[in-house]
């Protein structure tokens, strides 16, 4: 008896590939959506002294040591003092530097093996503050005499793109999104949708408005692809849900809850009132600029995929959706129990 067979939409089959690429980080799915960087803060307070601040996340990758290398031409003066804050652990001491800040260079040691980003910021003795991303790909940042408006806007515009581009979790609910719609118009107002919903509840929380535990809301959005999942599974003649029929409205209520998890990225670092406009401004837009290429390249090589004469097992046609669900209930579980555990 001959199996029926089935053509798989290029669509069903961008989600199947997108999992199986999730499935490469199975044994770090917790970190998913999270985003920890560190924060070193120096501030010159005259007289050729500067006081320095190191701020790292307590749970870090196994293995990784992760360290502020100074200008050579400052020295570390007396002890240093370590207390903690929120989800990290803080350094604090005081360092002479003779010949000023301008003009020298701090590099982060182990950047690579952090698998994270280092925000740093210096306050000058002339009342300047400069501010910068350390990464792997430039991990060492030679202190301007002057730094423009435009230099933040790309360092954090920047750690925007990439928090999107590697976070799975919040790609596969956007590739739910297209799956789901399908295309034209009506994927442009779901995804617009989407992003308002996000840029509304980040903005919210970075400003102080709206304060929420960080692990609900982890969980909730791995939740939230899980809703997606089962509207996704195929289905017998029935009513058509309110997803189907108004996919804008509830893309716009997950997107709050999504904003939420990206306000958690930069509220973590203890990022100074006083800059919180700006790079809040930035890495929005950056979270966007991910965004909208991870949907040009969905739709892109869904056109490829269309092309392509593959016929597989009608069954197929539920790998999709389970696949999309199975990994959302493993993530759901797995960071209500790291509520639990203090894991993060």
């Amino acid at each position: 008896m001959k199996l029926s067979t089935y053509r798989l939409s290029a669509r069903k089959l961008l989600v199947l590939l997108f999992v199986a690429y999730c499935g490469l980080f199975i044994s770090r799915p917790v970190k998913a959506h999270a985003f920890a960087p560190s924060l070193l803060e120096v501030k010159e307070t005259g007289a050729g002294q500067a006081l320095v601040r190191w701020k790292q996340p307590a749970i870090r990758v196994f293995g990784s040591s992760l360290f502020p290398l100074l200008p050579e031409s400052c020295h570390e003066r007396g002890k240093r003092a370590t207390s903690t804050e929120g989800t990290g652990i803080v350094e604090t001491w005081t360092i002479d530097c003779p010949n000023g800040m301008a003009g020298q260079t701090i590099r982060m040691e182990g950047i690579a093996a952090s698998q994270t980003n280092v925000l740093l910021r210096l306050v000058l003795a002339d009342g300047r503050t400069v501010r910068h991303v350390l990464s792997e790909d430039q991990p060492g940042f030679v202190i301007p005499a002057r730094e423009g408006k435009l230099d933040v806007m790309v360092s954090y515009g920047r750690i925007g793109v990439e928090h999107i581009l590697t976070g799975f979790d919040h790609l596969l609910f956007v590739l739910g999104l297209v799956l789901l719609v399908q295309g034209g118009q009506r994927l442009l107002w779901t995804v617009t949708a989407f992003t308002v919903g996000h840029s509304i509840t980040l903005a919210l929380a970075i400003l102080g408005f709206v304060h929420v535990p960080q692990q609900p809301i982890e969980a909730g959005i791995a939740l939230s692809i899980y809703v997606l999942a089962v509207e996704l599974a195929p289905h017998g003649t029935r009513k058509a849900t309110l997803m189907e029929r108004a996919p804008w409205l509830i893309a716009g209520l997950f997107g709050l809850l999504h904003g939420l998890g990206f306000a958690g990225a930069l509220t973590q670092v203890g990022l100074p009132e006083n800059e919180i406009p700006l790079t809040l401004f930035a890495f929005n837009i950056g979270i966007e600029i991910g965004q909208l290429l991870f949907v040009a390249a969905v739709l892109g090589l869904s056109l490829v995929l269309r092309r392509l004469p593959l016929r597989w097992p009608r069954l197929a046609a539920y790998a999709p959706a389970y696949a999309m669900g199975t990994f959302a209930a493993f993530w759901f579980f797995q960071r209500v129990a790291a509520s639990f555990t203090g894991i993060s």
